[in-house]
């Protein structure tokens, strides 16, 4: 082997590259690491490149801020990202560098639609539950409640939506929606009436109840002095009414 010249040659040429190679990454390590390089700027803009409405440069500085180590070259995109993302009303976040020494931090805030439980947290009109100032969430709109087993808060949501869109051809909003341990139902609306409506047996059950009520609602409130307080509508051929000072059973004809 020692007397192969050409051997030798190509030898010695790998390990004089590989010394070339670890010569080059240590000096671009050191270079990297200058403080020439140090972030100086963290630029933060909603999605459409404007002020973020609930998110501020105080509350960047003690939340986001102590989480992001390194860089320009060493700070980890994702766990900026992440750091951000923990802010509060922030959604989601997205993270570039900008040469020399800055980063860009885009942010989609919440939008809350009402509040979630009793623990003080936030449902957005996106059905996310989110944790941030109840008081600023009043500031940007009337806030509904929402209710729920754990993890159910999606599916409230989604029954909202549809629960507002049934309603509406009655001139109806709703503005509470509880959703039972049992599994069961129940809407309350801006004129203060309660609308039991209790479980789903299929996928079709509760739009039948509330065309029972939707069909005859018009002409109870024509015909009753009182405000109606509650409808119970887990009947099966008709509703139990309570409106002020009386009580009644309305039977409902079936549709042929």
């Amino acid at each position: 082997m020692w007397q192969d010249s050409k051997l030798l040659t190509t030898a010695a040429n790998f390990l004089f590259g590989v010394c070339a190679l670890l010569l080059l990454l240590s000096g671009l390590w050191v270079l990297a690491h200058q403080p020439l390089f140090t972030l100086k700027v963290i630029q933060v803009v909603d999605v459409e490149n404007n002020a973020p409405r609930h998110v501020n440069a105080e509350i960047i500085r003690s939340t986001a801020v102590p989480r992001i180590k390194g860089n320009f070259f060493t700070a980890n995109l994702d766990t900026v990202r992440h750091a951000f993302e923990l802010v509060p009303w922030v959604r989601k976040a997205s993270v570039r560098r900008e040469w020399p020494d800055r980063l860009i931090v885009k942010l989609e805030e919440h939008s809350p639609l009402g509040i979630w439980g009793e623990e003080g947290q936030l449902l957005s009109v996106k059905g996310e539950v989110f944790t941030a100032n109840l008081a600023e969430a009043e500031e940007d709109t009337r806030l509904l409640e929402f209710s729920g087993p754990v993890g159910s808060e999606k599916e409230v949501w989604s029954h909202y939506v549809q629960f507002k869109d049934w309603f509406n051809t009655v001139g109806l909003k709703p503005e509470s929606v509880a959703y039972s341990k049992r599994y069961a139902w129940l809407v309350k609306m801006d004129t203060g009436m309660v609308v039991q409506l209790g479980r789903e047996e299929n996928s079709d059950g509760l739009k039948k109840r509330v065309d029972q009520l939707l069909r005859v609602y018009p002409e109870l409130t024509n015909r009753l002095q009182g405000k109606i307080e509650s409808v119970d509508l887990r009947y099966p051929n008709g509703l139990a009414l309570k409106a002020t000072g009386q009580e009644l059973n309305v039977v409902v004809k079936q549709k042929k």
